[in-house]
């Protein structure tokens, strides 16, 4: 089965082609950074505006890049939430449309359930049952994942997502958009034990996470710092390197402190990482390092695929078009969408 995928729940717009024997056959994806970055953030008209600029253009890229033409198409997945609703609408209105003018079947993916089996990309996928963690701007949690549709939430972010986080606290330090990337960059310069950041709800029991109050910190950090020994009020970009260093500290370790407790939790010694922030060269470090303590495996999909794209819709909606699934004439994209609503295949 050949399916095209469709990607537009935020600020990214991919579009894949993905065959159930041969695998990935093209990706092709445009990031509107430039578009939000004077605004410090994403700007939800905007994001809808570009994905409609961009949807068909990239789709007959990703067709030519697959040398297949759409009337091979056998399927059609499409982001229908969670997302921003104009961006979500957008995806979703080109992809049902196109699925009901060639006559072949449509479906829906949700979001999280993409990147959750993003790793199955690869060449040596992970098997079920694993437990997973998705961290990402918009989600930050731990779940059991049994099969498709079967997942069990462990945990979440009662406030701010870790990417979230991320993004708040590189913009406090004036350091642009996207935040998390650029604040990774800067902790690379900063010294060790210079400050140390609190490692928030790892005295509690239970696996949910909670970041809001690591801005808070930061900020208070920040302006400390800034007027210590008689200063003007204006960080040095070495302080900022030290802050930006104890956050990105404080953030890893907590994940992999609930990483940890989850697999002990679930008796599981495979961890999936998954979402945006699981491109993050700390984070993977540390996690992998505790993995082989625990003698376990620890699996994500490439970079490219961490961040939103079309590739992980297709395959995920290619396992649910495979199993009978499909989506009637009617679109119903969803800013929200839980994932124990999801049927498992």
């Amino acid at each position: 089965m050949i399916v095209l995928g469709i990607e537009s729940s935020c600020d990214e717009t991919g579009i894949a082609v993905y065959d159930s024997e041969k695998g990935l056959l093209a990706d092709t994806l445009h990031s509107q950074i430039e578009v939000h970055a004077e605004y410090g953030g994403v700007v939800p008209e905007l994001a809808s505006r570009d994905h409609i600029r961009r949807l068909i253009p990239l789709m007959e890229q990703a067709l030519k890049q697959a040398n297949i033409d759409k009337t091979e198409l056998d399927g059609i997945a499409y982001t229908a939430g969670p997302g921003l609703i104009g961006a979500l609408m957008s995806g979703a209105s080109v992809g049902r449309s196109l699925a009901w003018a060639l006559g072949i079947p449509a479906v829906e993916v949700h979001h999280m359930e993409g990147h959750l089996l993003a790793p199955m990309l690869e060449e040596d996928p992970p098997v079920f049952p694993f437990v997973a963690l998705l961290v990402s701007g918009g989600h930050t949690l731990l779940a059991q994942v049994k099969g498709i549709g079967q997942y069990e939430l462990l945990g979440q972010s009662l406030d701010d997502a870790a990417g979230e986080a991320f993004d708040k606290t590189a913009k406090l330090l004036g350091l642009g958009y996207p935040g998390g990337p650029v604040l990774a960059a800067m902790a690379e310069k900063g010294r060790q034990g210079v400050y140390r950041f609190p490692r928030p709800m790892i005295d509690r029991p239970g696996l949910d996470f909670s970041f809001s109050g690591l801005k808070t910190f930061a900020l208070n950090t920040m302006k400390k710092a800034a007027h210590a020994d008689g200063g003007q009020g204006v960080l040095s970009e070495q302080e900022k390197a030290d802050i930006s260093l104890a956050f990105e500290e404080a953030v890893v370790d907590t994940l992999k402190i609930k990483c940890r407790r989850a697999l002990e939790q679930q008796q599981c010694n495979q961890l999936v990482i998954a979402g945006g922030v699981g491109a993050n060269k700390r984070l993977r470090a540390t996690l992998a390092e505790m993995i082989a303590e625990l003698k376990g495996q620890l699996y994500y999909p490439r970079t490219e695929f961490c961040t939103d794209n079309g590739a992980m819709i297709a395959q995920a909606g290619c396992f649910r078009l495979m199993a009978g699934e499909t989506q009637p004439l009617e679109i119903d994209a969803r800013a929200r969408w839980s994932m124990q609503d999801l049927t498992a295949v």
